[in-house]
């Protein structure tokens, strides 16, 4: 199980049914980007919590209107094919309206974040 994608795809369809939050498993990877999503304004605010026991991680969406901000994901780097990048092969998505989702050497951080610190990492996934 790919527990990233099931992340993205979990709040991408949460904003498309028009829910205001969604609720993922807890881990910290999931909590790093979550915290990169906020800094890029796609989501309001990703806090743990405690449900039944277990560790939650739960997530409130931008909606304007009951339109999500999040309009579509693309996973890149998967557990069976890694894709790393250079940050000279850092690019913009949709035209500086997505963000690429990185994970370097200094932590989970947007492509803008990385090729202003001069990191490459492993593509993550693209949001916009």
């Amino acid at each position: 199980m790919d527990t990233i994608s099931n992340m993205i795809i979990q709040i991408k369809n949460a904003g498309n049914a028009g829910h205001e939050s969604v609720t993922v498993p807890y881990s910290k990877l999931k909590h790093s980007i979550a915290e990169v999503l906020k800094k890029e304004k796609f989501i309001k605010n990703a806090e743990p919590k405690s449900e039944k026991g277990k560790k939650m991680l739960s997530v409130e969406l931008f909606m304007e209107k009951r339109v999500p901000k999040i309009k579509g994901v693309e996973r890149i780097s998967k557990p069976s094919r890694r894709v790393y990048t250079k940050t000279s092969d850092i690019r913009g998505v949709k035209s500086g309206y997505g963000a690429l989702i990185l994970s370097t050497s200094h932590g989970i951080m947007s492509g803008r974040e990385a090729k202003k610190a001069g990191l490459g990492g492993e593509a993550l996934f693209k949001i916009w």
